[in-house]
């Protein structure tokens, strides 16, 4: 596929080079790619080790994409895809956002319990096809289900359209995952983003991030 990752973060560190070694063509695309790469060290880092990757701004990375990955940190992220929902329209966008600001040891999460992140997405993005996923997991994680009790955890998916969670469950497996467990529609995803506080008090419990949840059946 033609994948457009937007986001320069942890999650684009991690997904970007397992989407390329998958043989999918990848993009990513920032805000401001002068300003990425004069600033952000770790994407310098990430585009020497993976000379393929093509970074753009959001608008130049979208059109041709068959996936477009929201790694966008969660409180922007509604705010800088919004003015995309016309580049965005029929596409699958693959959501892994948290409703919290890492930068702030008192945020809370925001949005909680009667709304979250993927629905606020799909409402902004009507005719986008959103699908949540791999919020529950740290970014290492996310392309590597055997760093966590050799990949027997599960990571959920979350969206209104069948078709689209499809073919990001198909992505997910070929990533390794075993066990992918289809919520429901886009409202479920209050469930797994409200799952972050869980993450954050097992991750100090624990010392690691380096985990994941297991439903039993």
């Amino acid at each position: 596929m033609k994948i457009a990752l937007l986001g320069t973060g942890g999650v684009c560190r991690a997904l970007a080079p397992a989407f390329l070694a998958l043989g999918h063509e990848v993009t990513v695309g920032t805000r401001d790619p002068g300003a990425t790469l004069a600033g952000n060290p770790s994407y310098v880092q990430l585009a020497a080790r993976c000379p393929e990757l093509e970074l753009r701004t959001f608008e130049e990375a979208v059109p041709g994409a068959e996936l477009v990955v929201n790694a966008i940190d969660g409180p922007s992220c509604v705010a800088a895809l919004t003015p995309l929902a016309g580049l965005l329209a029929g596409r699958i966008v693959m959501d892994v956002s948290s409703p919290y600001d890492w930068s702030d040891p008192g945020a809370v999460l925001d949005p909680v319990n009667t709304d979250s992140l993927g629905e606020q997405l799909q409402r902004a993005l009507p005719q986008a096809r959103v699908v949540k996923t791999f919020n529950t997991l740290v970014a290492g994680v996310m392309p590597n289900p055997a760093m966590v009790g050799d990949g027997d955890h599960t990571v959920f998916v979350s969206g209104d359209d069948a078709a689209a969670k499809e073919a990001v469950t198909d992505l997910l497996t070929a990533l390794g995952w075993r066990d992918v467990l289809d919520l429901g529609g886009i409202r479920t995803a209050r469930a797994t983003e409200m799952m972050l506080r869980m993450f954050i008090d097992t991750s100090a419990a624990l010392g690691t991030y380096v985990f994941g949840f297991k439903i039993v059946r």
